[in-house]
């Protein structure tokens, strides 16, 4: 499950993730749980996602690939949840905030069935969330609207194309911060494929898949 504050790149994570994963011959299901903000989900992404051979669980009226609707819960959710195993992975992008994360909070028995990881992803340079101690404090806000506990911290700290080596280095050291009041670990650090840093524990290389329709 990849939660966090508005606008972390929640999505953009999930997509990477999914499409690594499947890449390594894993069976992969990416569940676009946000019903609140209708720009930047995961439906958008569902070329990408389908020619990587990921599956796409959209809210009902997504499917016709517009985002000017009112998005319900398909009932394809629970089912997909309960399929989880060592070789199928189920990856939720929730809604931002605890807002967002409330429609979660309706999966959490089925979640509680199983193995699972809840990712907070965090950005530095976001508004709000910039303070070490507000990103707290967002985070149980979340996890009271989800009915669950994160278990890890992914550092997604980025300015977008004006992303450089020091913004990485910026971000890593507030994702430390985070991970020492949370007391939750950080599993990695994002890197934008076109910034050069030099190599580091944790790393993990993106690709700006998900993008603004001005973009």
């Amino acid at each position: 499950m990849i939660v966090g504050h508005y606008g972390a790149g929640k999505t953009n994570f999930a997509v990477n993730l999914a499409v690594d994963l499947a890449g390594e011959g894993h069976e992969v299901a990416v569940v676009d749980l946000d019903v609140v903000n209708p720009y930047f989900r995961a439906s958008e992404q569902r070329k990408a996602l389908e020619e990587n051979g990921v599956r796409l669980i959209a809210p009902v009226f997504s499917e016709a690939g517009t985002s000017l609707d009112v998005p319900s819960l398909t009932g394809a959710i629970a089912p997909a949840i309960q399929s989880v195993n060592d070789d199928a992975y189920v990856i939720i992008d929730a809604g931002g905030d605890d807002v967002g994360a409330t429609a979660l909070g309706r999966f959490a028995p089925f979640v509680k069935q199983r193995e699972y990881a809840m990712l907070y992803v965090a950005n530095r340079f976001r508004n709000l969330v910039q303070d070490p101690e507000d990103a707290l404090e967002n985070l149980r806000e979340i996890e009271m609207a989800s009915h669950l506990q994160a278990t890890a911290i992914a550092n997604n700290s980025h300015l977008k194309d004006a992303t450089t080596a020091e913004t990485v280095e910026s971000g890593r050291e507030y994702a430390l911060k985070l991970s020492d009041i949370m007391g939750l670990p950080l599993v990695c650090t994002t890197v934008p494929q076109n910034v050069d840093v030099p190599d580091f524990e944790g790393r993990y290389n993106v690709k700006a898949l998900v993008r603004t329709p001005w973009e």
